[in-house]
C-alpha cells in the first residue's frame, strides 16, 4: 500500500498526487503508451500522519536527518514553531498544516518514503515499475521493518 498524506493547497502535493493517480490509471511510464499501469493500493489522506507513522517514515528515508524537524517542517512564514520531537511535529501539523512539508508519500510494502519532494515520489514509482517489469526482485529492495512488513 502506498499512502499520500496530501495538502490540497500545496503545489508539490497536488503534482505528486496527480503523478500517483496517473501511474495506477494509465500507462506507466506515461511516455510508453503500451506499458501497463502500476498496481498498488493508493490511499490519500488529508491529515498529518500519526507520531508512530512519522517515526516509521523517518526510518524509511534514504538519508537519516539529525533532527525530525529538518525532515518534516517547512519554511512557510506561518511556521514559527520548530519542535524537535516527532510528537511535537504532529501536534504542530494538526494546528498549522502549512508548517509541514507536503506531500508525505510512503510505500509501506517496500519501506520507501518521500517528504516534500516530487522527485522522491517519482523514485518510489520507478522502483515499483522495475519490480513490475522484472528488473528488480523483491529481495533486492531494501526493506526496513515497518507498518506493513
Amino acid at each position: 500500500m502506498t499512502t499520500s498524506s496530501h495538502h490540497p493547497s500545496s503545489p508539490p502535493s497536488i503534482k505528486a498526487l496527480n503523478i500517483l493517480r496517473a501511474s495506477v490509471s494509465g500507462p506507466f511510464p506515461a511516455d510508453k503508451p503500451s506499458a501497463p499501469p502500476l498496481e498498488f493500493n493508493l490511499e490519500v489522506i488529508e491529515s498529518t500522519p500519526t507520531t508512530d507513522q512519522l517515526k516509521t517514515i523517518l526510518s524509511y528515508l534514504p538519508s537519516k536527518a539529525a533532527s525530525p524537524s529538518l525532515v518534516f517542517l517547512s519554511t512557510h512564514p506561518s511556521a514559527t514553531e520548530r519542535p524537535d520531537t516527532v510528537s511535537g511535529i504532529v501536534e504542530l501539523g494538526q494546528k498549522n498544516s502549512n508548517a509541514l512539508k507536503w506531500p508525505i508519500v510512503v510505500d509501506w510494502n517496500d519501506g520507501k518514503a518521500s517528504v516534500g519532494d516530487v522527485e522522491g515520489v517519482k523514485g518510489i514509482l520507478e522502483i515499483l515499475r522495475k519490480k513490475r517489469d522484472g528488473e528488480l526482485k523483491d529481495e533486492e529492495v531494501d526493506q526496513p521493518k515497518g507498518w506493513f512488513s
